[in-house]
């Protein structure tokens, strides 16, 4: 079955993606019945290109590597360029609409109005852009569901880590009481170089020489990554509405030497823990820098990896362990709403659940 997917963004996650839909081209094919072909690509600093019939992206990825732009794509019969990202969702023939662009996570933009534009369209969307998930959740869900489309978002917290389908699916059953999360890998690589020595200056460089922080770190170092991600989690997967005003907020960059030593003595460690606790009928939400003891599940988590840890009634505590980002990582969860955004359509079309209506929480069920 093939499955027509547009590109909005084509940087490194888009590219990572379409890097993975070349290499395994033949096994989601054979496993899956996934024939996915990329028939439009618009990225505002690199241009757009659309066919109908698809692009090859062998010519997407070369033309990129070699001019940085998608002007010297090849022409072809029936090729059209310059649209641009709202006149790609609205007049290509894409099935899926991948959205990887630039957003401003305090905003969503421009997101939020590309997931509107393309299911109003009646078309699915794939994101890993965490903003337009904490910041309009519940508003874009609705939207999702009135036109019977699948919005997959499972990159928007531990990238490629299944952080939101593994307790809907596996954990389905429990009562999940609290959560707690390392979900930010620059503030963990900095705390765990400060806890071997560095000071919170020369982690900070360190980070940003490896490309796990920004030039302006402000986002990971002051807690504001890992701020929208457990939103998410609350919303997502315990079903509970949050919003970021609800959430107590404090990054790591007060954190001194002397205070990782005092840890240090205590048997314990510096973590910054993203949380949520059931409290009565409430959610108790934070993210803040604690000094965990060296037996706590996050507390041997080092360098830029993350981590989370749900607290289930039956189950008791499990732990998820993984990368969270990455080119590669990225582009496999994006990957993985696509695969299950095709399972549920083949099981609708070929009438296994009947008339259902399509939303990302009959994907993570089935």
């Amino acid at each position: 079955m093939k499955h027509r997917i547009a590109l909005l963004g084509f940087g490194v996650v888009g590219q990572g993606f379409a890097e993975i839909l070349q290499s395994k081209k033949e096994q989601l094919q054979e496993q899956f019945g996934l024939d996915a072909t990329i028939v439009a690509v618009s990225d505002m600093m690199k241009g757009s290109l659309y066919h109908p019939d698809g692009l090859s992206i062998d010519a997407l990825l070369s033309t990129v590597k070699e001019t940085g732009n998608l002007e010297a794509y090849p022409d072809q019969l029936g090729l059209v360029r310059g649209l641009n990202s709202f006149e790609t969702i609205a007049n290509s023939n894409a099935d899926t609409i991948v959205e990887v662009t630039f957003t401003d996570v305090k905003t969503g933009q421009p997101a939020i109005d590309h997931c509107k534009c393309a299911f109003e369209h009646g078309k699915n969307v794939i994101m890993s852009n965490k903003g337009p998930v904490a910041l309009a959740y519940s508003e874009l869900q609705t939207l999702a569901e009135k036109n019977q489309v699948i919005w997959g978002y499972e990159g928007s917290v531990m990238s490629g880590t299944p952080a939101l389908r593994m307790p809907i699916t596996s954990l389905a059953g429990n009562d999940i009481t609290e959560i707690q999360g390392i979900l930010n890998g620059t503030t963990n690589y900095i705390l765990t170089r400060m806890e071997e020595g560095s000071s919170y200056e020369e982690a900070l460089k360190e980070a940003q020489k490896l490309g796990f922080a920004e030039a302006d770190p402000t986002s990971d170092v002051e807690g504001f990554d890992a701020l929208y991600k457990i939103v998410i989690l609350s919303n997502v997967v315990l079903n509970q509405p949050l919003r970021i005003t609800d959430v107590e907020r404090q990054g790591i960059s007060h954190i001194t030497k002397e205070q990782i030593e005092q840890a240090k003595a205590e048997g314990k460690t510096w973590k910054l823990l993203a949380k949520l606790k059931k409290v009565e009928d409430k959610i108790i939400a934070s993210v803040k820098p604690e000094m965990i003891s060296l037996d706590h599940p996050l507390a041997n988590i080092s360098g830029a990896t993350n981590a989370i840890t749900y607290s289930c009634d039956l189950a008791g505590p499990i732990t998820l362990i993984g990368a969270g980002a990455g080119k590669v990582e990225t582009g496999f969860s994006i990957l993985i709403d696509l695969i299950n955004i095709h399972r549920t359509r083949q099981s609708v079309e070929e009438g296994v659940y009947g008339k259902d209506v399509i939303t990302e929480e009959n994907v993570v069920s089935r």
